[in-house]
Order: C-alpha cells, then sequence, then structure tokens
C-alpha cells in the first residue's frame, strides 16, 4: 500500500491536500508544523500543502480514500467481469437461489467495506511507516529468494486463512460473524467480498501479518494482494467443473461451491493439503452439480 500511497501522492493526492490545507493556512502555526518535514512534494514550484505527505492524519485520511476506492474498483469490475463471462446464468434458477439475491450480495459487500477498510489501516499504516519487511532490491536477496517467496506467501497465507476459516465456523462464532456470507448457498462472484466485516477482516490478516514477518518484494506484494481478491471472486461462481489434473491439488471453484453447499468441508483458499490433513476435504464430483437441480426444474 505504501507504493499505491506514494504514487496517489504524487499524481494526485499532493494537490489535493494542498488545496484543503494549503501551507499558508493559519492551521500551519501549529506546533507540529515548526519543523517542517522534507517530504512534501517533489516539485517545490507548485502548491504545498500544510499536511506533508509523512504526516500522520494526512497518510491515515489518504489510505482510507484510495482503499475504498481500490477494493470498489477490484469488486465491481472483476466480480462484473466474472459474472458476465464465467458464472452460468442459469444457476439463478436454482430452488436456494435468493430472490433479489445479486442485489443483497452487492449490497452487503459494500455495507462492509468501510469497516473493513478501517479494521485494516493500522496494517497499512504500519507497512507505510516501515515496519514491514518489503524491500525494493531484489539483489537484497536474489532471485531465486523472488521467486520461491510467491508459493511460500501462498502456503503460509493459505494455512493461516484455514484455520481461520474452520475458527470462523465454531457455533458461538459462526452464528454472529461467518453465516452472513453463508447465506450465500448458491453464490455469484459478487457474494466473493459479501461478508460480515469482521470476518472480512479476519481472513485477510494472513496477508498482512506475512509481510512483517517475511522479506517480500514491494512490487510482487501488491501483485500477489491483488490476486488473492480476483482469486476470491473466481472461486464464488458456483460452477462444478470436475475431471481437470489439478482438481487434489488446487481449491478451485468445485470445491468452494462444496463448502458454499454442505459448510464444514473445503475451508482451504488455493490449494486441497490443508483440508486434507485437516480431515475436512471433500472431492467434487460431478453427481454434486448444483446445476443439476436446476435441470429437474426445466
Amino acid at each position: 500500500m505504501d507504493i499505491v500511497l506514494h504514487f496517489a501522492d504524487e499524481y494526485v493526492l499532493d494537490s489535493v491536500w494542498a488545496r484543503i490545507v494549503p501551507l499558508h493556512d493559519p492551521v500551519s502555526r501549529l506546533p507540529w508544523h515548526q519543523h517542517l518535514s522534507s517530504n512534501f512534494t517533489t516539485i517545490a514550484s507548485l502548491p504545498q500543502s500544510a499536511w506533508p505527505r509523512d504526516y500522520f492524519f494526512r497518510q491515515i485520511l489518504s489510505l482510507s480514500v484510495i482503499t475504498l476506492i481500490g477494493i470498489n474498483l477490484l469488486y465491481f469490475v472483476f466480480a462484473g467481469l466474472s459474472y458476465k463471462f464465467i458464472f452460468n446464468h442459469d444457476m439463478m434458477r436454482h430452488p436456494r437461489f435468493l430472490q433479489n439475491q445479486i442485489k443483497l450480495e452487492i449490497h452487503t459487500s459494500v455495507k462492509a467495506f468501510p469497516m473493513m477498510t478501517l479494521l485494516t489501516l493500522p496494517w497499512f499504516q504500519a507497512e507505510v511507516m516501515g515496519y514491514s519487511r518489503l524491500y525494493d532490491n531484489v539483489d537484497q536477496y536474489g532471485w531465486i529468494y523472488l521467486f520461491l517467496s510467491v508459493p511460500f506467501f501462498l502456503l503460509f497465507t493459505d494455512y493461516a486463512i484455514y484455520w481461520v476459516h474452520r475458527i470462523l465456523h465454531y457455533p458461538s462464532i459462526y452464528k454472529t460473524f461467518h453465516k452472513p456470507h453463508h447465506k450465500w448457498i448458491i453464490p455469484t462472484p459478487f457474494a466473493s467480498h459479501a461478508f460480515h466485516p469482521v470476518d472480512g477482516y479476519a481472513q485477510s490478516v494472513p496477508y498482512h501479518l506475512f509481510i512483517f514477518l517475511f522479506p517480500l518484494h514491494r512490487y510482487l506484494y501488491l501483485g500477489l494482494f491483488v490476486f488473492v481478491n480476483v482469486w476470491s471472486i473466481l472461486i464464488h461462481d458456483s460452477d462444478m467443473i470436475t475431471g481437470h489434473p489439478l482438481e487434489s491439488v488446487i481449491n478451485g471453484p468445485a470445491h468452494h461451491t462444496l463448502h458454499h453447499l454442505y459448510f464444514t468441508v473445503n475451508y482451504g483458499q488455493y490449494f486441497t493439503w490443508a483440508d486434507r490433513v485437516g480431515g475436512s476435504y471433500r472431492q467434487p464430483e460431478s453427481s454434486l452439480d448444483p446445476l443439476l437441480e436446476v435441470k429437474k426444474t426445466l
């Protein structure tokens, strides 16, 4: 997120903050402005803000706006594309597909985004302040580590999310925090982010935690962060395509469809190994395809 904030400052927010809190504004006489930061805009001739880039309150507000805009764009663009080109619209005739479900999924998601953003801000702020182990120079850890860090990130977060997800299914927790997501028995891609805010945040913690425990290239992390959100969208298309070579390894849409149908199986995010170890794995089969229920109604 520090990369995104940097470019947002460089091309948009420096001028925005210069208009909102200009350097000549009387607020600039407050004590925290007595020592001006060196982190103003890179072009000194441009109007300056009394709130420099490294001012905490400016960073928090900027991160909030960037995160809300980013998650809404990512959600509507990729869920919309998946809904249009991948999701089988016949599934909307399934007897357990809710009336106005897509509208409800979108409403639940959009309603959850502000609180999820608020809960996530401490991680982003700590990252921006330099407390993470993100790095810029590939030579610092080498190309081998760069490539290996991708499966390492996926395996670490997959196993951590498995346990977060499984804990969310404990009856005392499930009813309040995770049951709203299981309202969608036959989910569409728009259900991918239709969580209770605490549920959505809890399952995102491993992504944030990783970069405070292990080194990861800054741009690679940004790419992986986008990827995991897109993956979450793709596995919510209710399909039951079976028989592909990686079916026993990759926790794909068919596996997650079974999770929404049967609740206590296939908690994993990317791989099947955690479910196999934890005894919660269920193999997708064509006989379990929810589309069969749709065909009965035709």
